[in-house]
């Protein structure tokens, strides 16, 4: 029995997941998943009449949201720097203006975002106005930065897509060391652009939940939770592909 629980305890897996949780971030997106799957599982209970236990599922959402806004206290920072090494940074004009607005839009977002979190543990009283007011400036910064992250990667995958083309078909590659050099390159260029489609999935998801909240489009709960569930496990994977060095 000893030797059972021993090896499940110590198994590569555990010890990995363990490893995820550690960081901030993938307790992050762990409770992030867990939120946006409340958030499905309440609209569903709740459509078909099970009101006590949605209630159930609701309390856990809210109550995974304000500790999730606790632990992004100071998020806002880091976007900031983040906007002010791209502003340093050389490239192309397009993508690094972009960048900046993806980071500044983040930045305010988050902090407006705190400012709610203030305020719903009663730390600081916003007049009920006031507080709406902040909380749709919050989902107007957090829509801004995604749809600066969408025009990225569309600028980038285009940019990435003529590299791909010039590389394929430049030729012919008679010299070895040249062909070795081309080969390095076109892969490098597939990495980026494979990591560039998966951030442009995992945005297009995430564009729903500030559209929904400020009233842009009307998906309902169920809609919304799915796709937060799905773009928190894809990012929650890259996370775990950074801390354990595998997929």
């Amino acid at each position: 029995m000893a030797t059972i629980a021993s090896q499940v305890v110590f198994h590569p897996t555990v010890s990995q997941t363990l490893k995820v949780c550690s960081t901030t971030l993938g307790r992050d997106k762990i409770y992030r998943a867990v939120q946006y799957f409340s958030r499905f599982l309440a609209w569903y209970l709740l459509s078909k009449g099970h009101k006590i236990q949605a209630a159930r599922w609701n309390a856990l959402k809210n109550h995974l949201a304000i500790g999730r806004k606790l632990m992004r206290l100071g998020k806002p920072m880091e976007h900031l720097q983040a906007a002010l090494r791209a502003s340093q940074a050389t490239g192309p004009a397009a993508e690094q203006i972009t960048t900046i607005g993806r980071q500044l839009g983040y930045f305010g977002y988050l902090t407006h975002d705190a400012l709610v979190w203030a305020n719903t543990i009663k730390f600081v009283n916003l007049k009920p106005s006031t507080a709406s007011r902040v909380g749709k400036l919050a989902n107007q910064f957090w829509l801004a930065g995604i749809l600066c992250s969408v025009a990225f990667g569309l600028l980038k995958a285009g940019r990435l897509a003529n590299d791909a083309k010039l590389l394929q078909g430049t030729g012919p590659w008679t010299e070895k060391g040249v062909e070795v050099d081309r080969d390095v390159k076109l892969q490098a260029v597939t990495a980026q652009r494979e990591s560039t489609r998966y951030q442009f999935i995992v945005d297009l998801l995430d564009i729903w939940a500030p559209a929904t909240n400020l009233g842009l489009v009307n998906l309902n709960d169920g809609v919304v939770g799915i796709f937060g569930v799905i773009s928190s496990l894809m990012t929650l994977r890259l996370q775990w592909i950074a801390v354990n060095g595998k997929k």
